[in-house]
């Protein structure tokens, strides 16, 4: 299919690595290529069948929030046209919409994820402790119950093939000092307000979300990797929203819970999708696109 891409094959740039979804090369010593594939993690295991689309639509939604918060914090994207970068117009023509040039950064351990809702790993914590990450939360929410107000529930960040791992703010104060700790943890938190707010009044409900961040040169904290996609946060759409069920959403977790239902210990190799659920998923992230940007 022309608009599928499970892995692109740059020759002119060096290749620096292959993540779960983003392939990078150097550009440089200063920029880097960020090449947004249609592959799909699933369980921290990267599944054999790519998602037709999803790539351009997560470059899409990313490069949209980028713009709209960059009153807020700095992000990586440098204003250097892809052309300038592949001057081979069939490399250039496998990753067109898909592709980034981006400042490098000097990237920070810790992945910076703000709830403001309860669900997920925050639900199962809440369930063992009454606490997400150490925050102690009133008593007798229920599953997906809206949060009195957003929390900073950050995790480290792991090695290939490794699992993140919620940590306090503490854990994150040691890691990157009481400044930068400080710093992201604010910045997280004014950028999924802003976001919510945002995306509720467009039917979409952000239940939670992830952020990274580098520092440039002068130490300064810039938004890095993407920022508020399907990929990266959890979306409801608010007609379907309940409490006390999982609602539908218009990201990977409608293939988390397809997996769920397999005899399938979520370690390599992952399994094979369904047409009917690869179709499925590529629409809601269209659809996602469609309701945030108007695209």
């Amino acid at each position: 299919m022309p608009d599928v891409l499970y892995e692109s094959q740059i020759k002119s740039l060096p290749l620096l690595a292959r993540g779960k979804v983003r392939d990078i090369y150097a550009v440089g010593d200063d920029h880097l290529l960020i090449v947004t594939t249609d592959r799909l993690s699933a369980f921290d295991v990267v599944l054999p069948d790519p998602i037709p689309g999803k790539g351009a639509v997560l470059t899409a939604v990313a490069n949209f929030w980028f713009d709209r918060t960059r009153h807020l914090v700095p992000n990586h994207l440098a204003e250097v046209p892809l052309e300038t970068v592949l001057r081979d117009a069939q490399e250039r023509e496998q990753v067109e919409g898909r592709a980034i040039v981006v400042r490098k950064m000097n990237a920070l351990p810790v992945e910076a994820i703000v709830r403001g809702y309860l669900i997920g790993s925050g639900w199962k914590d809440y369930q063992a402790t009454g606490s997400v990450c150490g925050i102690q939360l009133p008593g007798g929410l229920l599953l997906a119950d809206r949060l009195p107000e957003a929390i900073y529930t950050p995790s480290t960040k792991a090695e290939a093939g490794g699992h993140d791992e919620n940590v306090d703010y503490e854990h994150t104060e040691s890691l990157l000092g009481a400044d930068i700790a400080a710093r992201v943890r604010d910045v997280s938190l004014q950028l999924y307000t802003e976001a919510a707010g945002y995306a509720r009044a467009r039917g979409i409900i952000i239940a939670d979300t992830k952020f990274e961040f580098g520092l440039d040169e002068n130490g300064e904290l810039v938004l890095i990797d993407e920022a508020l996609t399907p990929d990266s946060s959890r979306f409801w759409p608010e007609a379907g929203y309940r409490v006390g069920i999982s609602p539908p959403s218009f990201d990977k977790q409608f293939v988390r819970d397809y997996l769920e239902t397999l005899d399938w210990d979520k370690t390599p190799p992952g399994p094979s999708l369904p047409e009917g659920i690869i179709q499925q998923t590529a629409d809601k992230y269209r659809e996602a696109l469609k309701r945030l940007t108007d695209q």
